[in-house]
């Protein structure tokens, strides 16, 4: 070990030089600080709507990751488009971003039900979003969106939404036969599935759905959950409620940008986009949790709505209306090798869970014996 004499000349030197750089380094964020970049996101619902607040949670989780670089405009639906146009409207870059759900596009192609609301293997929301990532998923969303349909557009799906209910109707719905010659309205590939059990369809967003039901339009409806069910006044115009279906039962949001703008981002911001859906996935759920459980119970106790698990005879009148409808589809190469991976992640991944998770209505009873 060597020692060396620095002198104090020298010493003053190099601090005053390494001090300057160092100030420099600190006061270099005043001096190169920016006005955030603003993105204007539209939703598909109501300001009121739960959903809105789902949305709100993934911009707020952006602006903090980003230390406020990115700062999101939330909108709800109809502030610049219709709860329907939101993809268009993201593709011509008239707004920035949308959060939304697929099945509002499937009419382009019905290949997008398959990432909300398409036939159920036996998967569940959360295993569906786990085919996303792991079944290859976002690679089948990225091809029709933008290989398949061209569209200008960068998306992401985030929150296993829990199985819809078979939703509200002005009787109790105890046999499939009681399904035919209902007008009814649902979204998606559902519409076809309600189609071929003798339904009648119309598909409406969220805010037209009371009023058509109040003029007659329709005679019985399902939206999502209760939560949003309840606030749009559901229980205004119906009071039986069944739960439980496989119409929708693996739905998931999707948060869309205009590609251009995407990709003029830094890498960075581009990352707190995509994995801020991530975050977003388990505050949705954990939010769905607590308000839909407890609003439920509002139904029962303070709008005097009769709620039902809608019986296993219409459970499988649904699966042989989807064995029905899914082969002409699956004439499409497309719809094809999205379901066929669909099924294969299924087979596997659902014999797992199904084998190693213990009976839980059984321990539910166990302590809660008068409940169900």
């Amino acid at each position: 070990m060597t020692t060396r004499k620095i002198s104090r000349r020298k010493f003053l030197k190099h601090s005053t030089v390494a001090g300057a750089a160092a100030a420099g380094t600190l006061a270099a964020p005043a001096v190169l600080a920016q006005a955030p970049m603003v993105l204007k996101m539209q939703s598909s619902w109501p300001a009121s709507d739960i959903f809105q607040e789902m949305a709100a949670q993934y911009v707020e989780r952006v602006q903090l990751m980003s230390n406020n670089r990115l700062k999101i405009d939330l909108l709800p639906a109809g502030a610049v488009v219709g709860a329907f146009q939101v993809q268009d409207a993201c593709h011509d870059g008239t707004i920035d971003a949308a959060h939304t759900v697929p099945v509002y596009w499937y009419g382009k192609n019905k290949a997008a039900s398959l990432f909300g609301t398409g036939p159920v293997f036996g998967g569940d929301a959360n295993q569906m979003i786990a085919w996303l990532y792991h079944g290859g998923g976002n690679e089948f969303y990225r091809e029709l969106t933008q290989d398949i349909l061209g569209l200008n557009i960068v998306g992401f799906l985030s929150f296993g939404m829990p199985a819809q209910p078979l939703g509200w109707f002005k009787s109790e719905i105890t046999d499939a036969a009681q399904l035919k010659g209902l007008k009814y309205r649902t979204v998606g590939l559902a519409a076809d599935l309600f189609q071929s059990m003798g339904a009648s369809v119309a598909q409406l967003p969220g805010g037209e759905i009371v009023p058509a039901m109040e003029r007659g339009v329709i005679d019985g409806f399902e939206f999502n959950n209760p939560t949003s069910d309840m606030r749009f006044g559901a229980q205004d115009v119906a009071k039986n409620y069944m739960l439980a279906s496989y119409h929708q039962a693996s739905e998931s949001f999707e948060y869309i940008f205009n590609r251009d703008t995407f990709e003029s981002l830094d890498p960075d911001l581009q990352a707190i986009l995509k994995y801020g859906v991530e975050s977003a996935h388990l505050a949705n759920y954990a939010l769905a949790m607590q308000q839909y459980s407890t609003d439920l119970q509002k139904l029962q106790t303070e709008s005097g709505v009769n709620v039902k698990r809608t019986p296993d005879s219409v459970l499988q009148a649904q699966l042989e209306a989807w064995d029905k409808i899914l082969p002409p589809l699956m004439e499409d190469p497309y719809f094809k090798k999205v379901v066929d991976s669909q099924k294969a992640w299924c087979e596997r991944v659902v014999y797992y869970s199904l084998l190693n998770a213990p009976d839980y209505k059984l321990a539910y009873q166990h302590y809660f014996p008068d409940k169900i």
